[in-house]
């Protein structure tokens, strides 16, 4: 009789059940033991294979140490790489390995480095991506950032915030201060690393923000709209303030606040300060209820009034000759 899988099998035998072939007869048939025969009759699928968890090895616990370095290796140049040698003379040096031999450690090397290198890989590209779809007019980082330049802002409090965990737990978070203090430079450079963290993130103006969402309700699409801002982890506004929004254009970004409350991450740049925000939401409820989504819970940084710019170009200019 060839080959058939355990499906074919249990099908055989419940025919031959019904055909009034003994159990006896059945297992001499097909080759079977009475164990075989019974469960054939309970079930039409054959029980799951079971998994058998591998056998640990006397290398396992020198794997990560190896994974770091073999990392590490990734990112250096290529004369300084570890050779396996030099890693199995580390393993018995700092880590203590005395029970696994060189082949082992060496073959364990060959198969892991060019795991790691195309993780490595994948995880660029899906970085590079998010990156690239937070749609940021500029790069900045806060390697860029000069902290000793604005002493308002904390590099405490920042280097914190890049950490991520307020966007983790959708919080929020305002960037206050004058033109020049370094706001859509904090807010790209924290927005590109929740990016890099792999939040997805968009970027957009409060005034292009509005326009998108007054074109789409005129054209009874808002709730699209809307629901596009919805789905990101961290929403990045600026220049809010700049430009006058109107009480429709207020109400329609009231709406993306709301979608977004205690869900989504919302970090915001403004010129004026909250207790100014009169002259942005000149309705009183509609501006409290918009304070209360971009505060409660989350992290004020005000950044001053003394623009780094201005300061910036007095001490590059050249001197006046005429003075």
């Amino acid at each position: 009789m060839p080959d058939m899988s355990k499906v074919e099998l249990y099908a055989a035998i419940r025919q031959d059940l019904r055909a009034g072939l003994s159990k006896r007869a059945i297992e001499r048939k097909h080759g079977v033991g009475w164990r075989t025969v019974a469960r054939a009759t309970e079930s039409v699928l054959p029980e799951p294979r079971k998994e058998y968890s591998p056998r640990p090895q006397k290398l396992d616990p020198y794997k990560s140490f190896i994974d770091d370095v073999l990392r590490a290796d990734l990112d250096g140049p290529p004369r300084q790489r570890h050779t396996a040698t030099r890693i199995y003379q580390r393993l018995r040096t700092e880590q203590g390995m005395v029970d696994v031999s060189y082949q082992r450690v060496s073959a364990y090397i060959r198969e892991r480095r060019p795991q790691l290198r195309t993780e490595q890989t994948t995880a660029r590209r899906r970085t590079e991506r998010l990156v690239g779809a937070a749609g940021f007019p500029r790069s900045k980082t806060l390697h860029d950032f000069d902290f000793d330049a604005n002493p308002s802002v904390d590099p405490a409090v920042i280097h914190a915030l890049a950490e991520g965990e307020w966007v983790r737990k959708g919080l929020p978070l305002c960037l206050i201060g004058e033109a020049g203090t370094g706001k859509s430079h904090l807010l790209i450079a924290l927005g590109t690393e929740a990016a890099r963290a792999g939040y997805r993130v968009r970027y957009t103006l409060a005034a292009g923000l509005v326009n998108k969402l007054r074109e789409a309700a005129d054209g009874q699409r808002l709730s699209r709209a809307i629901g596009r801002y919805r789905g990101v982890d961290l929403l990045c506004i600026d220049e809010l303030g700049y430009t006058e929004l109107g009480r429709h254009g207020a109400e329609l970004l009231f709406q993306v606040l709301t979608e977004r409350e205690e869900r989504r991450s919302v970090a915001i740049v403004s010129n004026r300060g909250i207790t100014n925000w009169s002259e942005i939401f000149p309705d009183p409820r509609l501006r409290a209820a918009i304070i209360d989504r971009l505060t409660f819970g989350g992290t004020i940084v005000e950044t001053g009034n003394q623009s780094y710019r201005r300061a910036h170009s007095r001490s590059s200019a050249p001197p006046d000759p005429s003075r």
